[in-house]
C-alpha cells in the first residue's frame, strides 16, 4: 500500500506541480497585492496574537526572557506548524465536491488532490519560515544550524495530515456537515497545541491532553531548532513517523475504497 502510494505521486508528479501552480496563482488572483499578502497575513496575526497574549495575558515561557520579540517569534514558529495542518485538514472537506469535474473522469487520479493541496500550502508555509528566519536575524541570537533539522520534525505532521486529508476528504462526499464539524475542532486543537503558552503552564491533571496531541510535539520541536537552536524529540520522531505512515496508509486506502461512490453522490 505504501508503495503504490508513493509510485501514484510519482507518475503523476506532472500533473501535481500543474495544479500546485494553478493552486497558487488563484490563490490571490484578482487582488491588487497579489502573492504579498502571503507576507502581509502572518505579519498581522503576529501582531494581534503577540498583543493579546503577551500584553493582555502575560504569558511567557519558564527560563526565557521578558522580551516581547522572543515571545512574538516563538508563537509565530508553532503558528506556522499549526496553520499547515489546519489549512490542508480544512481544506479537505469541500475537495471533491470542489473539483466534481474530475470525478467522472476515470483516468483522473482523485487521490493527488490532497497533496496538491499540501504541496501549496507548504509553499506559503515557507514564506512564514522565511519571515521568521529574518526576525531572528534581525532581532534574536541569529539562526541556528539546527534550522536544517526542520524538514524531519515536519515529517510525523505531513503524514498525519495528508492521512486525515484524505479520510475527510472521502467523509465530506457522502456528509457535507462535516465541514462545519472540523472547523469546530480545528479551533480547539489550536487551543489545545501549546502555540501561545509553554506545556509547563498547564495544570499536571490537564497535560495528558497535550501529549496525546500530535500537533504538540510538532510545535515544541520546531521552536526548539528553529528559535532556541536546540535538538529535537527523537523518541517522537521516531514514533510520530511510525503513527503517521499508518494514518497515511489507512487514509489512502480509505479513499480509494469509497471514490467508487463519489460519482454517484456528486
Amino acid at each position: 500500500m505504501l508503495i503504490r502510494n508513493l509510485l501514484l505521486i510519482k507518475k503523476n508528479n506532472g500533473l501535481i506541480i500543474q495544479l500546485v501552480r494553478r493552486e497558487v496563482a488563484s490563490r490571490y488572483k484578482g487582488s491588487f497585492l497579489g502573492i504579498i499578502w502571503s507576507f502581509i497575513t502572518p505579519l498581522l496575526m503576529l501582531l494581534v496574537y503577540t498583543f493579546v497574549f503577551s500584553l493582555v495575558f502575560k504569558s511567557r515561557w519558564p527560563g526565557q526572557s521578558e522580551s516581547q520579540i522572543e515571545f512574538a517569534l516563538l508563537i509565530f514558529s508553532g503558528m506556522t506548524m499549526y496553520n499547515i495542518f489546519s489549512e490542508v485538514v480544512g481544506k479537505s472537506s469541500n475537495l471533491i465536491p470542489n473539483n466534481s469535474n474530475y470525478v467522472k473522469k476515470v483516468v483522473f487520479p482523485l487521490a493527488i488532490l490532497p497533496v496538491v493541496t499540501l504541496i501549496s500550502t507548504l509553499i506559503h508555509a515557507a514564506i512564514s519560515i522565511l519571515i521568521l528566519l529574518c526576525g531572528l536575524i534581525l532581532f534574536y541570537n541569529g539562526i541556528h544550524l539546527t534550522v536544517l533539522l526542520l524538514p524531519i520534525v515536519m515529517l510525523p505532521m505531513l503524514l498525519l495530515t495528508l492521512g486525515i486529508s484524505w479520510f475527510v476528504a472521502s467523509i465530506g462526499v457522502f456528509f457535507r456537515d462535516i465541514g462545519h464539524l472540523v472547523n469546530i475542532l480545528l479551533q480547539v486543537l489550536m487551543f489545545l497545541s501549546p502555540i501561545f503558552y509553554p506545556i509547563e503552564s498547564i495544570p499536571q491533571s490537564l497535560r495528558f491532553l497535550y501529549y496525546i496531541n500530535p500537533l504538540s510535539y510538532t510545535v515544541e520541536d520546531a521552536r526548539k531548532v528553529l528559535v532556541w537552536g536546540q535538538t529535537p524529540n527523537w523518541v517522537w520522531i521516531g514514533t510520530g513517523s511510525l503513527i503517521g505512515l499508518m494514518i497515511f496508509i489507512l487514509g489512502y486506502g480509505w479513499f480509494q475504497k469509497t471514490r467508487e461512490g463519489f460519482s454517484d453522490v456528486l
